[in-house]
């Protein structure tokens, strides 16, 4: 709904031929840029809760998977 507002007040406000993409195209990509930013850490998280199966050395895979519950 918010989206659909912003497009409206958009089209409704140039009334000349000139495209240019103006301040809501920046605050969408702005947006998205902080929803990175916050997927980004939350998936380092994820990351560094992951352990390596016991007797598994690096680059080397165990033979079973870890256990997994929670």
């Amino acid at each position: 709904m918010t989206l659909g507002a912003l497009a409206a007040v958009a089209a409704s406000s140039s009334s000349s031929d000139d495209v240019s993409a103006g301040v809501i195209a920046f605050l969408i990509v702005a947006a998205m840029g902080v929803a990175l930013v916050f997927l980004l850490r939350s998936m380092n998280k994820q990351f560094h809760k992951i352990t390596p199966a016991p007797g598994a050395s690096d680059g080397e895979e165990a033979s079973e998977p870890a256990d997994s519950s929670q």
